[in-house]
Order: structure tokens, then sequence, then C-alpha cells
């Protein structure tokens, strides 16, 4: 517990409400630069499919980092490296979450698939931007 009233306090501040909407509109970019990218690769490109979405991911990831420091989660005071490095672990995190709530949600609902998966990465974004804001960048 902190002086300023706790996570739940922080949690439902402005300054939170803010860099979740900032968030919002990085994450939401990135997705689509993402998929853009396996698009190209594997259409354009010929390559397979896996490693095209792996380079994909990577890419996303990386320019999500970078808009995350310098605008999302500003006055973050951990180092580059490390925090590039909780970022990575925090998206392999986000896709376990994606992948196991997708199959549960074609397995047990009727809900189209392109429905499920834009369900399930509301679910998985705000988690990720929860361990990144509360672990990672120290900013909620």
């Amino acid at each position: 517990m902190t002086a300023d009233g706790g996570l739940a306090a922080r949690l439902w501040s402005s300054k939170t409400g803010w860099m979740l909407v900032r968030n919002t509109i990085v994450s939401t970019g990135v997705f689509l630069l993402g998929l853009g990218v396996l698009w190209l690769l594997v259409d354009r490109a010929g390559m397979a499919k896996l490693p095209a979405a792996a380079i994909g991911f990577v890419l996303a990831n990386t320019l999500h980092y970078v808009l995350g420091r310098a605008w999302i989660f500003r006055g973050t005071e951990r180092g580059v490296v490390p925090g590039y490095a909780y970022f990575l672990g925090n998206g392999l995190l986000g896709l376990a979450i994606t992948l196991l709530l997708f199959e549960l949600m074609l397995r047990f609902t009727s809900i189209h698939y392109l429905v499920a998966r834009i369900l399930v990465s509301v679910v998985a974004g705000l988690a990720m931007f929860l361990a990144n804001g509360i672990l990672n960048f120290r900013r909620i």
C-alpha cells in the first residue's frame, strides 16, 4: 500500500486512463502494422507463415516499446535494454493469453473466429498494459 491510496486508486486515476487511451491507439496501430508485415512477407515475398509471423510480432512489439517509453509511459526510470526485455516477455505472456482464450472461445462458444480474436485481443491487451504500466515502466 502506498501513500497515494494504493494500486486500486492508481488504476482508477485519470492518469492511468489517459495512458490506456494512448496505449489503445498505439496497440491498434502496431497490430495493423504487424498484420501488414505478415501479409507482405507471406503474399509478396513468399516467406513461410510462421517465421513471417515472428518477424511481424517482433517489429510491432519493438515499435510499441519505443512509443511506450516515449508517449504512453512517459517518465519511466527503467533502462532501455531491461525494459525492452520485460516488454517482450509481457508480449509473450499476451500471446499465450491470446492463444488460450481464443482456443477456449472457439471450442465452447459459437462466436465467429474474427469476433473471438478481437474480444481476446482486448483482454490480452489490457493485461499487457497493466503488466507494463505496473511492473515494467512503473508508471501506474
